[in-house]
């Protein structure tokens, strides 16, 4: 079963690397993430391709309509949905809002951008921390309470956020709000191979046309499901959480880690050991991942060091155990 879910995710990237210039080890992060039931948050300069990513992931999946569901139309959600953040964007205009029909009086609930499966909010550090705070049940609870009702949305459900590093009028998310996305990633310039290539390819006004589904949503939740059966070695955990630990300890960090990253850390590691077609985790694996799902979690006493830099030094210096 698991080379099975090897194949289907080696298809997956070739579809989206056909289209999109991207490092093939970070766009397996962004796959494992989004099958670990966790959310992706890219930050990087303008212009790099990470609207563009989103989307070819987004559409290499053919979303399974609600339609047929039994359930109630209210739990119907659209496949993909992009929410173009402004400063003046407000929480309803993303969560939803109950409006009275003049002629009934009955209230409905008009849905927001948030009731998809796929939800790409792109540059998200343009809304104001009033709006920002409108993700925080949802991206923990896959959940948003309007008016004291609440509402539950349906699997898959992933959220890849764009967070642009200079500009005007940005608002930085606070730590608690970064700690709930499982990983950040930076796309970085492309080569000047890869540079020459994106421009051939998205020189053209059809450079989409003809690109196809890959894989149905239905397998997303399977795979979800099969991330519990991946094994993690009591040694492994342990080694997850002294390396999280340290964190609280290390003298240039001022913010540390908080349990919540040791659970997406191990979470992330089952999911691309799955991706992998391994049924266990890897220390390897562990520390390929940890600075990746880590250097958004801390806050560093001077700015002038970035976050990577002591958390190497923790990987360094931990030790592995075994029992």
């Amino acid at each position: 079963m698991g080379l099975q879910v090897k194949q289907s995710i080696e298809l997956l990237i070739s579809n989206i690397r056909r289209l999109i210039s991207v490092d093939e080890k970070k766009l397996e992060y962004i796959i494992a993430a989004q099958i670990a039931g966790g959310h992706v948050i890219l930050a990087d300069s303008h212009g790099v391709g990470k609207t563009s990513l989103a989307r070819a992931l987004a559409q290499s999946i053919r979303w399974q309509s609600n339609a047929q569901s039994e359930d109630s139309r209210s739990d119907l959600m659209e496949g993909f949905s992009r929410i173009q953040c402004t400063v003046d964007l407000l929480p309803q205009d993303i969560l939803g809002y109950n409006r009275f029909l003049g002629h009934t009086g009955e209230l409905i609930f008009n849905k927001g951008p948030i009731f998809a499966h796929f939800v790409l909010c792109d540059e998200i550090n343009l809304l104001t921390p009033k709006t920002q705070g409108s993700f925080f049940q949802v991206m923990e609870e896959q959940s948003v309470t309007i008016e004291g009702k609440l509402y539950r949305l349906r699997d898959p459900f992933f959220i890849i956020a764009t967070m642009n590093l200079k500009g005007v009028h940005l608002f930085p998310l606070p730590v608690p709000q970064l700690d709930r996305f499982m990983i950040r990633l930076s796309l970085g310039y492309p080569s000047e191979e890869n540079e020459i290539e994106i421009i051939n390819k998205h020189g053209k006004i059809d450079a989409w046309d003809s690109f196809q589904s890959v894989i149905d949503s239905e397998d997303l939740i399977r795979w979800k499901k099969m991330v519990d059966e991946v094994q993690m070695h009591n040694d492994v955990t342990a080694y997850i959480v002294n390396c999280v630990r340290q964190t609280r300890v290390h003298p240039d960090i001022e913010t540390p880690a908080s349990p919540r990253a040791g659970v997406r850390i191990s979470r992330l590691a089952r999911s691309l050991a799955l991706c992998r077609g391994m049924d266990y985790v890897s220390i390897d694996i562990v520390k390929e991942i940890f600075i990746h799902a880590m250097a958004h979690r801390i806050i560093t006493r001077d700015p002038s060091i970035p976050p990577e830099a002591p958390l190497e030094n923790i990987l360094n210096s931990v030790p592995v155990e075994r029992k």
